[in-house]
């Protein structure tokens, strides 16, 4: 058999096969191999009937799953923001370049493999599923159908984030299979960001009508579609939504990204509903905030002890405000994220490469925290309380359960209670890509950039729901968001930006915001202004070379220039002395 020795091809293969056959299944075939064209080959054996689709299309989950794709989703999306600074007790040169904007092309973290791993077995499916509905009569025409959408979404979700991590990448629809494959596919020139981001969203527009609403119950699970882990952990017509919501939003279409929000929101809203009517008991503590926003509450009904919500979509997940999370149904796997950055309570040796920007809980319970009120349950879910003074640890996804007796007026501290015993780093993933409230928060942007009164006052609307729930507050409490303080487009644009980042810290969302924040504002003084204070030296440096839109995007990996010198250029704001040489 021919060996496939180039960085991309190492993978091609696998990726090509169903989940679960073995390697060892290549070499004892080699002289078979080695007589037929790979594609033919991988067509032939692999691809007969229903199962095989199915398998290929569950090792595009399992791709994402994998721990080089899950790290990137937090490195990419977090390390160069304000959340967080480089753990003292850390030993990673890596990761701290990164988070001291100091990011070689060499640094294996601006690698994109794991990324394209996932968009070839996205491709392998669209490739070669109509060929097994012509093999298979029990494959029929709406599975076919289904599944594609489930590669076309996966296969966008990867291009987008390799877009807002890189800017203009390559971009390939057809699956890789040989040597030759791998130099016609991937030594092609960059699609510029805006036309890729157009391009996707008629990719995913194209089929989102094929997707599935919900999946049959899981055997083991609850017949109520609200406690089926598929239909937050695979891809539904509401995945869907939420990633056009979110695509638009980036390409300045405000109207389109507030429309496809608002399918999210009411998707989610009758799912509320029909399970209140069929399952009461299993919606006991979620509100319908205005009569549209259904969320947890931070109470249980009855209680006054928060953390409820937290637990909800954190600690269980798969809850009734996600709409896609990557979920491990084995099991099996520890969850790369957390282990690696925030710190595992199961090992006491193993120390996060990660804490907390201490500026966040700077006056912590007063009114001179600029970030949370004192009655903020989220403060609690994220930081440990009381604070230390330094080598504060990200307790969000670390712990599976806070019981929180709020604090009552400002400076004094709230009583927390944490609980490792109902979740386990090393069991459940439960990433989140979308929840509800960031779709939420995407539709209350979008209005907020549409303006007039009626938009603000519905934007305004949706942060207090967000807010209200997170501070255990109820309509008309004294601490309650004052309208009359937001009733210009400025205040209410800033107001979402906060809210933003209060409920989606550490999600790997962050520098994303602050990069579409940059790009809508035409400058990147604010984002210099909110990231700057954080590091510890080489200020100027830093500012300085934040001041290029160039510096908002990372670098290419080295090799990746090697292997396409024709296509891709260095960054400029990362070229140095070297690579110009190149």
């Amino acid at each position: 058999m021919n060996n496939i020795s180039k960085n991309i091809g190492k993978w091609l293969l696998g990726a090509a096969l169903p989940v679960g056959a073995s390697a060892v299944a290549f070499s004892a075939c080699d002289d078979f191999l080695d007589q037929k064209p790979m594609g033919e080959i991988v067509f032939e054996n692999y691809w007969e009937d229903k199962s095989d689709v199915e398998s290929v299309v569950n090792s595009c989950y399992s791709g994402m799953l994998d721990e080089n794709f899950m790290k990137r989703l937090f490195i990419w999306g977090e390390l160069r923001s304000d959340n967080v600074v480089y753990a003292k007790s850390a030993n990673d040169i890596n990761i701290q370049q990164i988070i001291e904007e100091n990011i070689l092309e060499t640094n294996p973290n601006v690698t994109w493999t794991a990324f394209y791993q996932v968009i070839n077995r996205c491709n392998t499916v669209i490739e070669f599923a109509p060929k097994v509905a012509e093999r298979d009569p029990n494959y029929g025409e709406s599975d076919l159908r289904a599944n594609i959408a489930e590669a076309v979404w996966i296969r966008s979700l990867c291009y987008f984030y390799l877009a807002r991590t890189f800017r203009d990448v390559p971009y390939v629809t057809k699956p890789s299979l040989t040597d030759d494959d791998i130099d016609k596919d991937y030594r092609i020139p960059l699609t510029e960001f805006t036309p890729l981001l157009r391009q996707l969203v008629t990719d995913l527009e194209a089929v989102q009508g094929d997707a599935m609403r919900y999946y049959p119950p899981m055997p083991g699970y609850s017949n109520a579609r609200a406690k089926n882990p598929y239909n937050t952990s695979r891809v539904t017509v509401c995945s869907f939504y939420a990633l056009l919501a979110d695509i638009n939003l980036w390409l300045g279409e405000y109207q389109a990204c507030a429309d496809y929000a608002q399918k999210v929101i009411d998707f989610k809203a009758n799912l509320y509903r029909e399970t209140k009517e069929e399952y009461p008991s299993l919606v006991t503590d979620v509100k319908l905030h205005n009569d549209k926003y259904p969320l947890y509450n931070e109470s249980e009904v009855g209680s006054n002890i928060c953390g409820n919500a937290y637990y909800m979509n954190f600690g269980v997940g798969n809850s009734l405000e996600s709409v896609f999370e990557l979920y491990d149904h084995n099991q099996s796997k520890e969850n790369p994220i957390t282990a690696t950055f925030i710190y595992s309570w199961q090992d006491a040796n193993k120390r996060a490469l990660c804490n907390v920007n201490p500026d966040l809980v700077t006056s912590a319970f007063t009114d001179a925290n600029k970030y949370f009120k004192y009655t903020d349950c989220r403060f609690c879910e994220y930081f440990p309380v009381p604070v230390p003074e330094s080598g504060i640890e990200i307790y969000k996804f670390q712990y599976g359960m806070f019981r929180i007796t709020p604090a009552t007026q400002s400076g004094t501290e709230p009583k927390v209670t944490l609980s490792s015993t109902e979740y386990s780093t090393k069991g459940n993933l439960n990433w989140p890509i979308y929840r509800l409230p960031d779709i939420m928060l995407l539709r209350a942007e979008a209005l907020v950039e549409l303006g007039g009164e009626d938009n603000l006052k519905e934007a305004f609307e949706i942060v207090s729901a967000i807010y209200n729930r997170a501070n255990d507050l109820t309509e008309g409490n004294t601490n309650c968001l004052k309208a009359d303080k937001y009733s210009d487009q400025a205040s209410m644009r800033q107001l979402v930006r906060d809210e933003r980042h209060r409920e989606l810290m550490f999600e790997g969302k962050r520098w994303y915001d602050l990069v579409r924040y940059a790009l809508h504002d035409g400058n990147n003084q604010d984002l210099i202004n909110t990231v700057l204070p954080k590091q510890q030296k080489n200020a100027n440096r830093i500012r300085v070379q934040l001041q290029s839109q160039n510096a908002l995007f990372w670098p290419y990996a080295e090799r990746e220039i090697d292997m396409n010198p024709d296509n891709i250029k260095q960054n400029p704001a990362y070229v140095t002395t070297e690579t110009s040489k190149k």
